[in-house]
């Protein structure tokens, strides 16, 4: 386990995976934005645990396959401990199963390993802000789902469908907001909305909905 210094005026982040390369390349593409750090690495489950305490990361990317504990146990494990932290799961493998797994154990997100470093550092963003945050890979995995038809996405305003896309390509509620010209608030009670007229519990859900009506389901 290889830890350096963070600073108190970004977001700080700790990876874990057990390929050293892979840790070193994420901490590499975020070495690029000022706002976030990596403070802390780790290779197992049991080391994501020891992080997490020593450091108080705001975020955690872990990988789901590891040796000894493995990321779903962990990632149930933290979010007990620490519900505030923001919890990525970073994998190689976008399947369903595995991607409802991850959710459910209590991740912000899921992103696959060939996410680009503006994608990345998008998800620690949303993921310290509490925001779900999810790779495109993760999200159609999960659009045989059967709630938000396309005859309840015809129930959305026209804003809130605009806000319902950008939520689907994994835009955080500020991202939103900023663009829109909205405030925050706007944007969640949109969100809200959305949810509710969709019969979704989650961003995730909302966004598969969104998927399945641009016809990307089959």
């Amino acid at each position: 386990m290889t830890t350096v210094t963070g600073e108190p005026d970004v977001i700080t982040v700790a990876v874990v995976d057990d390929h050293h390369l892979l840790r070193q390349g994420v901490a590499g593409c975020l070495a690029a934005f000022d706002d976030i750090r990596v403070v802390a690495e780790g290779s197992s489950g049991e080391q994501a645990m020891r992080v997490a305490e020593e450091f108080r990361p705001a975020v955690i990317l872990i990988d789901l396959v590891m040796p000894g504990m493995g990321g779903i146990e962990a990632i149930n494990k933290l979010r007990a401990r620490w519900p505030e932290m923001g919890i990525v799961a970073l994998s190689s493998f976008s399947e369903r199963d595995r991607v409802r797994s991850a959710i459910e154990a209590g991740a912000n997100g899921y992103l696959t390993k060939a996410v680009d470093a503006e994608s990345l550092a998008r998800a620690v963003r949303g993921a310290a802000a509490g925001e779900g945050v999810f790779s495109s890979e993760a999200t159609a995995a999960l659009t045989g789902r059967s709630a938000g038809s396309r005859d309840q996405m015809a129930t959305l305003t026209r804003r809130e469908t605009e806000v319902a896309s950008m939520v689907a390509d994994g835009r955080t509620n500020a991202e939103i907001a900023c663009e829109l010209g909205l405030s925050l608030n706007t944007v969640k009670n949109h969100v809200s909305n959305i949810l509710s007229k969709l019969g979704v519990q989650t961003r995730t859900e909302a966004a598969a909905a969104v998927f399945r009506s641009r016809g990307l389901s089959t």
